[in-house]
């Protein structure tokens, strides 16, 4: 299975540091502003998924941002928003990404939409502004999955996020096809009566 993946999130939440954890078990504090693609095979439950993973960076410019997160959305398979569990103002920008993702993306039931809420940062809990209910609560209203991790701290916990994600990707490619047999199957049926 391939799935192309793209991270989301406000400037200095750590969605660099979580890719990077991902890939090499590693973690590195700092980053610049810059934008990568990465490809990443794992084995996820007995299943070999090649991960190209679009780690992106965050746009302060509304127009470059929206025509950027335009190809980004068209191009994945499924989506890892992540946000600082240190800063209120990221957590609001997940939100508005969910909404232009299900905009700009007709999945089948799009309210299960491959998305994946990462509240980073939790190793530092003593700067808090989102609680873990917020994050739950965010991902139960829009259907997404919900994970809070630290890239820093954990390797395990940025492991889950992708798995987690692997597994919605598998149910969204699955929809995808039965919506595609059931209009194949009515646009027979309907050709059928319509030659009679």
């Amino acid at each position: 299975m391939e799935a192309n993946v793209v991270i989301l999130g406000a400037d200095r939440v750590g969605k660099s540091a979580l890719t990077v954890r991902f890939l090499t078990r590693r973690f590195i504090g700092e980053y610049g502003d810059m934008e990568a693609v990465y490809n990443h095979s794992v084995t996820v439950a007995g299943r070999k998924v090649t991960f190209n993973i679009w780690d992106s960076h965050y746009a302060q410019d509304q127009l470059n941002q929206n025509f950027a997160k335009e190809k980004q959305v068209q191009w994945a398979d499924g989506f890892v928003l992540v946000y600082s569990i240190c800063d209120r103002a990221s957590f609001n920008v997940v939100q508005q990404q969910i909404q232009f993702i299900k905009s700009m993306k007709d999945y089948p039931g799009s309210e299960r939409a491959p998305i994946v809420i990462v509240g980073n940062k939790r190793d530092l809990c003593h700067r808090r502004m989102v609680s873990s209910e917020e994050g739950r609560l965010l991902a139960l209203a829009t259907d997404c999955q919900f994970c809070e991790t630290s890239a820093a701290e954990t390797y395990h916990g940025v492991l889950l996020v992708f798995h987690s994600l692997v597994e919605r990707i598998k149910e969204s490619k699955i929809l995808i096809k039965k919506t595609a047999g059931i209009k194949n199957i009515i646009r027979s049926v309907f050709s059928t009566f319509t030659q009679i």
